[in-house]
């Protein structure tokens, strides 16, 4: 349980705080006192942290009765990672045999991975670099060689499978001026003949977190299919409105939807022009999916972000909203709209709490969602109807989810332990895979414990103490403050490949870790 002691100077009660987690009567500037028992196992350490499996992605099967997921490897020696898809057999789980069916379905050199269902549940569409660019490639269930979907002269950045199974929805990066796809293949070549590197920007953005933007746009595009999965000709989606499908520089697949007949697109775009670095203003439009007419924003009376469509079985679109224009760390609110009379109502404004993921259920009757809880990263799902909450996993960290016949393939950590896949329903969370038990093996990961006080305007803090490897009575360790950036993250119940408080654990210090105000997860005031 966390600790609540009354206190009122605020450095007074982060030490007075941890002084009592940690069962000591002080705290120094540098060091803890601590008592427990001494772990006699091999302390965790960075090379530890590198070398794990790291699971993400799940997809459930149509009929629910399996996942396939994508596993990074981590080849030390190369200095690179690899990823490859893997395919779990969820009925065997569900009739309780002891270790469930689990199989790798890809094994080749390039980077495999965003693996998503063909619509008749067959087989799996997915990713790869195997043939020198990012492409759409598919593999059937029972293995064996995969085959390539589309052959386009643009690297593929994400897609979509149609309901239908009649076409795919991608992403490729073009120039918006460009009409045809070889003549941004020109261009970029003509770029990389320059003898100059200079650049010359008249707006901004000038750059999207790693990257120099180029002037080229993530564009939505649609491919039919023909009876043997290849792909046709590319069509320009979403090209009449000037911004990026997915969104930059973070965006992904879940910025763009297709409705249940297959007609019809919802991408979540914001015009790239002089205002954009100042705009948090995504609008949700409507394509046709074959590319005609012209595009229909869904949500043009909210001047705030508009993110991550949802459609349900009978039509109904959900998304997250902001209200507030400009504002990065406003509320998600989850919206529905009606298909049959276009009326939008909130369905969580009465909820303190910042949906950051939306997904369907597998039937696509209710909605799930993650959202970040009081130092934890929790799911829910989510009535239509009434908008009513209940909690499918409350713990931890849900990393990603997967909806399934009975609750939710998720990706689950916490401090203490690294990402694994689990089934989860309304009071049950069933660990399906143990992709580091040979790595983990006789390290010994360090305890945790949550607390909080009293910080500034009385507002509750809480924060996390993690003791060192080999902690012992009465002895002083030093201590890792380790402070998060943001403010819009939350340092809760996590497992991070990045900033990792076990490696300092592991290394001989205590490590204490506060989610002060501006975090998420204590509500939008704070």
């Amino acid at each position: 349980m966390p600790l609540r002691p009354t206190v009122s100077r605020r450095p007074a009660a982060l030490a007075c705080a941890l002084a009592a987690v940690l069962g000591t009567a002080a705290l120094g500037a540098a060091a803890v006192s601590a008592s427990a028992s001494t772990s006699t196992s091999a302390p965790f350490t960075a090379r530890d942290l590198n070398m794990f499996a790291r699971v993400s992605d799940p997809q459930v099967s149509p009929d629910g009765r399996y996942v396939v997921f994508t596993q990074r490897e981590t080849d030390l020696d190369a200095n690179r990672g690899r990823t490859d898809l893997w395919l779990l057999e969820l009925g065997a789980a569900r009739a309780a045999t002891p270790v469930p069916a689990l199989r790798q379905l890809t094994r080749h050199p390039a980077a495999d991975g965003s693996g998503r269902w063909a619509a008749d549940g067959a087989g799996i569409f997915f990713l790869s670099s195997r043939s020198g660019s990012s492409q759409v490639w598919y593999i059937g269930l029972a293995g064996g060689e995969a085959q390539q979907v589309t052959d386009l002269p643009l690297d593929v950045g994400s897609f979509e499978v149609s309901p239908r199974g009649d076409r795919l929805a991608l992403s490729m990066e073009v120039f918006p001026d460009c009409a045809t796809l070889q003549c941004t293949v020109e261009r970029k070549a003509a770029e990389g003949r320059r003898k100059t590197s200079g650049r010359a920007y008249d707006e901004l953005f000038v750059r999207h977190w790693d990257s120099w933007r180029d002037g080229t746009l993530s564009t939505l595009f649609t491919v039919p299919l023909d009876r043997d999965r290849r792909a046709g000709t590319a069509v320009n989606v979403s090209g009449k409105i000037r911004g990026n499908v997915p969104s930059k520089p973070f965006g992904g697949d879940e910025d763009y939807t297709f409705s249940p007949d297959g007609e019809r697109l919802v991408a979540s775009v914001r015009l790239a022009d002089r205002r954009e670095p100042w705009s948090t203003n995504f609008d949700l439009y409507e394509f046709a999916a074959d590319g005609s007419g012209e595009p229909r924003n869904l949500t043009a009376d909210n001047p705030a972000w508009d993110a991550q469509p949802v459609f349900l079985a009978n039509g109904n679109l959900a998304w997250l909203a902001m209200s507030r224009p400009g504002f990065e760390a406003d509320r998600y609110v989850v919206m529905l709209r009606s298909a049959r009379d276009g009326e939008v109502r909130a369905l969580t404004a009465d909820w303190d709490r910042s949906v950051t993921t939306l997904l369907a259920t597998h039937d696509r009757r209710r909605l799930l969602g993650i959202a970040d809880d009081l130092g934890q990263t929790a799911l829910f799902e989510i009535d239509p109807a009434s908008g009513r909450r209940s909690t499918l996993v409350g713990d931890g960290q849900v990393q990603a989810a997967a909806a399934a016949p009975r609750g939710a393939v998720v990706v689950w950590a916490a401090l203490d332990t690294p990402p694994d896949l689990h089934l989860v329903a309304a009071g049950s969370r069933d660990r399906l895979t143990a992709v580091n038990a040979g790595r983990l093996a006789g390290r010994q990961l360090a305890p945790f414990e949550q607390f909080s006080f009293n910080g500034a305007n009385e507002h509750k803090v809480y924060g996390y103490v993690m003791k060192p490897h080999g902690w012992q009575p009465g002895q002083k360790y030093p201590l890792a403050f380790i402070v998060h950036g943001g403010p819009q993250v939350s340092f809760a119940n996590h497992w991070s490949w990045r900033w990792n408080p076990q490696v300092y654990a592991g290394a001989g210090y205590g490590v204490v870790f506060i989610d002060f105000h501006g975090s998420p997860g204590y509500g939008q005031a704070f």
